[in-house]
């Protein structure tokens, strides 16, 4: 975990993700969310049954964290996604391929 710089209000983010072992696995999942036509729903089942993460049981949602605390390739991700739009790639970070769905991100007053 980086240390946020506590001067400056730090963005926050509510986020699901899917956390898998390997890229072809990945990829396949990727597909299947892109190609659904309740993306969110297929995400949501998805994550439950695939992700190795323990978010898996909460079909994937990490709830919300505040800038500074994930891994920076994940936060890269995440605020460069638009809130609610259908993942696009998936990331890999040193835990593994991670499929984003962002659900919001807070900016600072």
């Amino acid at each position: 975990m980086r240390r946020h710089d506590k001067r400056r209000k730090p963005r926050k983010a509510h986020v699901r993700h899917i956390l898998v072992a390997d890229k072809p696995q990945a990829r396949q999942l990727l597909e299947e969310i892109q190609t659904a036509k309740r993306p969110l729903k297929v995400f949501k089942k998805l994550a439950k049954k695939h992700s190795n993460c323990s978010s898996a049981a909460k079909k994937g949602d990490l709830g919300e964290f505040v800038e500074g605390q994930m891994v920076q390739d994940f936060e890269d991700a995440v605020w460069a996604m638009e809130p609610e739009s259908i993942p696009q790639s998936f990331i890999k970070t040193q835990f593994g391929y991670h499929l984003l769905w962002v659900h919001e991100i807070i900016l600072p007053e």
